[in-house]
């Protein structure tokens, strides 16, 4: 553990900081002289519980922009980052110094979580800039004492070169630019000379299978899961450890988390996750609505740490297709695209919308071209099917068919509204 007696702490412990931090936070915002803050804690009492503080959606960081949710004056703060802003502005969230080190302090904790130590070389091949990965893992590997390489996304060929000369032992990056680098290490004869044993692997969606196609194309891999979001401080918020895959511990001294109906927002057993930072100076948000949906995992973890913990993402409250009424999240394609052996690592979804009622097809393409396609096609329709209950069209590619995305998120999803729409869309 990088912090062993804070991420050790009893439940009692922990719970006490937690409602010592949400007062003082509240006593905070109360004392901050802008309209936003004003007007969302107008009706909250002195004392309030959690549950009776109002949620914050994405939308009004969008409405506060740039700097209408500030909670210190613009000179405190040193440093801005900013979503992609894909449907508008972009939302912008500040940071003091004492934000910086808190950035740097729970991805040195997520990077001991997945087996990283002082003495390691991490290879970060997320997006540096405005995009929180990139310098979140930078700087979390440089509190924690690795030697960092700044590779950011691209390149492919320079960062084989670079992981296989420098003697990474942690990679971190999106899961689907981790299979391509395999992949090519594959190809050119690298795969051999690289060494890694662990992958902190975020910033989209994956699946249990994509962790067993990982784990499988770079031995002794330990490919673990890291989450976090822009609005609440970037990558850091939770990390799977290599003891427990398939939970993620979340740092709840620092981020309060709950799980509420999506609908109702009340308390609910599976839900949207709803975050709250407790010690964030800059751009603190209460109640935080993020999308995504999981569950608690109760019980202690092989690793000691008594961080609350959550199943790993089942999808996003606001990705979910709805296929001729039937309620469709992409990862569950996912699991059983890469479930099947003869399938590789590269698939799309593409959503046809040229009739009244739209298709679903799943692309994805074979390992190797003597794969009896016509089995493969009527297997793999069989477990759509069945997983989905929904009728799919399943299209199979040759190898190396579906295009590559060398930087940024792996796009997945795409549309088809006219028969000109290529895919993938450009």
């Amino acid at each position: 553990m990088f912090q062993p007696e804070i991420e050790s702490q009893s439940p009692e412990e922990r719970a006490g900081l937690q409602r010592e931090r949400l007062a003082s936070l509240v006593g905070r915002l109360r004392a901050v002289e802008t309209r936003y803050w004003r007007e969302k804690l107008r009706d909250v009492g002195d004392e309030p519980a959690l549950e009776e503080l109002p949620f914050t959606t994405k939308s009004e960081l969008r409405d506060a922009f740039p700097f209408g949710m500030l909670a210190v004056p613009l000179e405190q703060t040193v440093r801005v980052h900013a979503s992609s802003g894909t449907h508008g502005k972009p939302t912008i969230v500040a940071y003091t110094k004492h934000d910086v080190a808190l950035f740097a302090e729970v991805n040195a904790r997520a990077i001991a979580c997945v087996g990283g130590s002082a003495g390691d070389v991490l290879h970060v091949a997320y997006g540096y800039g405005l995009f929180t990965g990139g310098l979140g893992l930078h700087y979390g590997g440089e509190r924690l004492g690795a030697t960092v390489v700044p590779a950011s996304g691209g390149n492919v060929a320079l960062q084989l070169e670079l992981l296989a000369d420098l003697g990474a032992n942690g990679i971190a990056c999106t899961p689907s630019f981790c299979l391509l680098l395999a992949e090519r290490a594959r190809e050119s004869g690298l795969l051999d000379r690289i060494k890694l044993r662990y992958g902190i692997l975020g910033a989209e969606p994956w699946s249990e299978a994509m962790r067993q196609k990982l784990e499988s194309m770079w031995p002794g891999l330990d490919a673990c899961d890291i989450y976090g979001l822009s609005e609440i401080i970037g990558p850091g918020v939770a990390v799977e450890c290599r003891e427990g895959k398939g939970a993620l511990h979340i740092f709840d001294d620092v981020f309060l988390p709950e799980i509420v109906d999506p609908d109702t927002g009340a308390a609910a057993d599976e839900g949207e996750l709803v975050l709250t930072t407790l010690t964030k100076e800059a751009s603190p948000v209460v109640r935080y609505r993020t999308g995504d949906v999981t569950r608690f995992i109760d019980g202690p973890c092989a690793c000691g740490r008594t961080h609350r913990r959550i199943a790993r993402f089942s999808g996003r409250v606001d990705d979910m297709l709805v296929i001729r009424g039937v309620n469709v999240f992409p990862s569950a394609i996912e699991g059983v695209v890469l479930d099947d052996p003869a399938l590789g690592g590269q698939y799309a979804i593409v959503v046809d919308r040229r009739s009244a009622m739209p298709n679903l097809e799943v692309h994805c393409e074979t390992v190797s071209n003597e794969v009896d396609s016509a089995d493969l096609e009527q297997r793999l329709l069989a477990r759509l099917e069945h997983r989905l209950r929904l009728r799919v069209i399943v299209r199979l590619a040759s190898p190396g068919g579906i295009p590559r995305q060398e930087a940024g998120k792996a796009r997945r999803v795409f549309d088809r509204t006219s028969d000109s729409d290529p895919f993938p869309l450009p």
